[in-house]
């Protein structure tokens, strides 16, 4: 698949809907509490973007039924929303990808549930650090490996599990476009960096150092194959002459 380099008028598009999905997440984050369930965080994301005149993407796509992912502790990805409480020490994933006037941005944070343990806290950071580490390597000229060594590099040193089968991709009009950007690789190796390219990083963790996943019999949910903790962390960036700049801060 060829990948479509953006101008910076179709930049600022993705940057407009990159706005509105960082303000939700920042909304998201104040929601957040013990015995909230992530239906009602569903239910607030869908009326806060139509008020904003954002739809979801996700709702719909491939038959998905919600606005949000939303992945609870094991569950390290594509979790649907449902009524159970959140309870103290659980961390949960919220995914969205938000379309504005035809163009998409997309970002998911892993979250607290009031007060979590030193391992969820740690597993939160590694894999946070490990986003911006990738982000770091998103200069013209580098190449998609040295993006997937660096996040790599951040669970290996830390002895955690990177979840190699989800990945991060370009995105624009489409939720996935090309270049596929993996959370593991060679530096030096893969395609070229070039201004112009808009992709999202987002490196997804587990406590446990194996990171195999398992899918349920839903087709979309994604858990630790050894039921430890996961946390998935995501930006969409675009790539200037002088560097990354995050479209979803």
């Amino acid at each position: 698949m060829k990948v479509s380099l953006k101008s910076k008028e179709e930049i600022a598009r993705i940057k407009e809907a990159g706005e509105i999905l960082a303000d939700c997440h920042k909304r998201i984050s104040e929601l957040i509490t013990p015995g909230i369930t992530t239906l009602e965080i569903d239910a607030f994301v869908e009326k806060y973007l139509a008020d904003r005149g954002a739809t979801p993407e996700q709702k719909g796509y491939r038959g998905f039924p919600f606005a949000t992912c939303a992945s609870v502790n094991e569950v390290v990805c594509h979790g649907f929303p449902n009524n159970k409480k959140l309870r103290e020490g659980d961390i949960v994933t919220i995914d969205l990808v938000v379309n504005k006037k035809g163009w998409l941005a997309d970002s998911a944070w892993t979250y607290p549930v009031g007060k979590i343990s030193s391992e969820a806290k740690r597993l939160m950071e590694v894999t946070e650090q490990a986003l911006y580490a990738g982000i770091a390597q998103a200069v013209p000229g580098n190449r998609i490996g040295d993006i997937g060594y660096a996040v790599g590099r951040c669970a290996e040193e830390a002895n955690m599990g990177i979840v190699k089968a989800l990945i991060g991709h370009g995105i624009g009009r489409k939720m996935h476009e090309a270049p596929d950007v993996p959370n593991f690789g060679r530096a030096h190796s893969g395609m070229i960096i070039k201004t112009g390219m808009v992709f999202t990083i987002e490196p997804i963790f587990t406590l446990g150092d194996i990171g195999a996943v398992l899918w349920d019999n839903d087709g979309w949910t994604i858990r630790s194959a050894d039921g430890t903790l996961g946390a998935h962390f995501e930006h969409t960036l675009a790539v200037l002459e002088d560097g990354p700049v995050i479209l979803t801060k």
